[in-house]
């Protein structure tokens, strides 16, 4: 690997090539804390001289080079550029500004004009709406990178605006005064930016560039898991066609996939609970170098198209809209829905084993319905009402069978393994005088509304087992305090009481205005008149009080414990 370095300053930077930000790169990042930072240091308190780092570049060609690192220091130069080209020219120092404007495109050696940097991700906003001198010819509908583009060019336009406007309202300047101390102010900001100082790296080839990127972002700075990846099967995957870059397409869909989810996912996240269900147990800390590993020439693309398949299954897992489920896997969807509802993560590389299994008809419905039941439950007694917290067995048990089922040949042996863990979880259930303490203590009131989707979620699923001849939709019922919220300002019951699930029952939204303040008699009435289910309690109490409370909330737990959520 041949290296050489120099130090050079912006403007002969600038004024000497071009530059592309290349295929494995970060979209722009910098948000307006950076620009502020940047802003201040090297235009406000910059005297002379101001050092900025290095820059990192390989030969693309004998006038360009590809950025390695300072992407996002040459990108915002070029916005500050190009918002100064645009201040000096509203300003009517037309001059001064196409000058600078040959810092941002001139013509290359065909003659032609070529912008001084390209950039692929954000093509062609970033030509169009930033480097370009004049109005768009074209609309375009900005993406995530573009509107942080977008904002940002606002800011530095309004930081060099805002040094015009302060001299535009010195009282103390006439007319001459005012447009010879703008000027002078623009020129300054201009010399700024082109003088600062960097070590200008440059390699020979595009192969030391991968290496480079890789060993740059993984000593001390903040490139995530992802971007190391995408750098690796970007140095791998060479595009087969021109101007087609599959590799990149393929990763964009990958990051579209997961990002564009309205459950808390990332790309990270889904990368280790990738490898989790098909490979050896890790931290996300050594996931890079295990990856770069198993992944080579030979096996890239087919991991890559794997990736991409299994980041749809992994979406839905969390998203449960995401896919069109039937009515014969609603017991599977509920089953997703309360695991996200729980915010517990150990189970997901077993579940991605399980349902890409589900999906490519190597398990059939009732298996995966049982299992995911199964750990429905786990987690409800587990996760959701004791809170215990696993040192890492649970998660390592998770993993360590999704890889067995993923290695597995046939269905019998993919049961065996489902059977056995089946039995896993249940021995690994905690007590029930742990549930019982912990159940005991969840409530739901105005002034505590926690653990409001969990109770919905515990009355539904009670009902349901023990109303089976009627079909309900759950969505629709709101949760209704049999002692009203309204004795908490008459201090007749303590607040925990008047909330705890012993006091609350489901009805229909429309029955709930009609309950109000209803003594226990006429809402009895009413609940039976309306069919909704009456427990035991509910049935044989003529009075609701502190001791009724009790009693149904001992009976609930029991119910829970032993029938709804026995494994």
């Amino acid at each position: 690997m041949k290296i050489a370095s120099i130090d050079k300053d912006v403007k002969g930077i600038l004024s000497s090539n071009y530059y592309q930000i290349p295929r494995f790169q970060r979209p722009y990042s910098w948000d307006r804390e950076n620009i502020s930072d940047f802003w201040n240091d090297t235009i406000v308190d910059n005297e002379s001289d101001y050092f900025i780092g290095s820059m990192v570049v390989f030969k693309v060609n004998s006038d360009t080079y590809g950025i390695v690192d300072g992407q996002q220091r040459l990108t915002t130069i070029t916005m500050l550029l190009s918002a100064l080209r645009n201040s000096l020219n509203t300003e009517g120092f037309i001059d001064l500004a196409k000058g600078i404007h040959h810092l941002i495109e001139r013509p290359n050696i065909d003659n032609k004009p070529q912008y001084i940097l390209s950039t692929e991700s954000s093509f062609p906003y970033f030509q169009e709406y930033i480097q370009k001198f004049g109005k768009p010819l074209i609309d375009i509908v900005p993406g995530d990178e573009e509107k942080n583009i977008e904002m940002i060019f606002n800011q530095v336009s309004e930081l060099i605006e805002g040094a015009v406007k302060s001299i535009k309202s010195n009282p103390t300047f006439d007319d001459n005064a005012k447009k010879e101390n703008i000027k002078e102010q623009l020129i300054l900001i201009r010399d700024r930016i082109l003088g600062l100082k960097l070590i200008f790296v440059e390699l020979d080839e595009e192969d030391d560039a991968y290496i480079i990127f890789e060993t740059l972002n993984t000593r001390g700075k903040d490139l995530s898991v992802s971007d190391l990846v995408k750098n690796h099967f970007t140095k791998l995957l060479k595009p087969k066609i021109a101007g087609v870059d599959t590799p990149k397409i393929q990763w964009d869909r990958i990051l579209t996939t997961i990002e564009g989810s309205s459950s808390d996912i990332s790309v990270d996240g889904f990368l280790h609970h990738f490898w989790l269900s098909k490979y050896d147990y890790l931290t996300i800390k050594t996931l890079f170098k295990e990856i770069k590993k198993e992944v080579k020439k030979h096996n890239a693309q087919s991991f890559l198209n794997e990736l991409e398949e299994d980041s749809v299954t992994y979406r839905e897992i969390h998203e449960t809209s995401y896919r069109k489920w039937s009515n014969e896997e609603n017991s599977i969807k509920n089953a997703l829905d309360a695991l996200s509802l729980f915010r517990v993560k150990q189970q997901v590389p077993f579940i991605l084993a399980v349902m890409i299994d589900y999906k490519n008809g190597k398990l059939k419905k009732k298996d995966v319905d049982r299992i995911l039941t199964s750990i429905e439950k786990f987690h409800f007694i587990f996760t959701a009402i004791t809170s215990q917290r696993s040192s890492g067995g649970i998660s390592q048990m998770y993993a360590s069978t999704a890889r067995r089922l993923t290695n597995a040949q046939n269905r019998e042996d993919k049961i065996e393994i489902l059977n056995e863990f089946n039995k896993k979880l249940r021995d690994k259930t905690p007590l029930e005088w742990e549930f019982d303490f912990n159940f005991k203590k969840i409530y739901l009131t105005k002034n505590y509304t926690k653990d409001k989707n969990l109770i919905k979620y515990i009355l539904s699923r009670i009902d349901s087992f023990s109303n089976r001849s009627a079909t309900l939709d759950y969505s629709l019922m709101t949760i209704e305090h049999i002692v009203p919220q309204s004795n908490l300002r008459n201090n007749l019951l303590p607040e925990i009481q008047v909330g705890q699930l012993g006091n609350l029952i489901l009805v229909p939204a429309e029955l709930n205005n009609e309950l109000g303040n209803k003594s226990f008699v006429q809402k009895k009435e009413l609940l039976i008149k309306a069919r909704v289910f009456i427990d035991k309690i509910l049935e044989e109490s003529s009075t609701w009080d502190s001791s009724a409370i009790g009693k149904r909330t001992e009976l609930l737990s029991k119910i829970a414990y032993k029938k709804v959520w026995k494994i």
